[in-house]
């Protein structure tokens, strides 16, 4: 597994932390995922085989947010 640390603009609320969650964790290869809004960065344990982090970026992209 590695890991990666994605840094998002727009998150401010509870339903935010969700919507990056559930699109992150819906990609294959995607084993866990930390969201935290006050530093606006999503920890992620992945699989790069089954996995980029560019489609992690777009997965976080498609739900309204930016990534920096």
């Amino acid at each position: 597994m590695e890991q990666t640390t994605l840094k998002i603009e727009g998150m401010t609320c509870d339903h935010c932390k969700a919507a990056v969650t559930n699109a992150l964790t819906e990609l294959d290869g995607v084993a866990q995922v930390d969201v935290n809004i006050k530093e606006g960065t999503a920890k992620v344990s992945y699989d790069s085989r089954s996995v980029s982090v560019s489609e992690m970026n777009e997965a976080v992209e498609e739900q309204g947010y930016d990534i920096v």
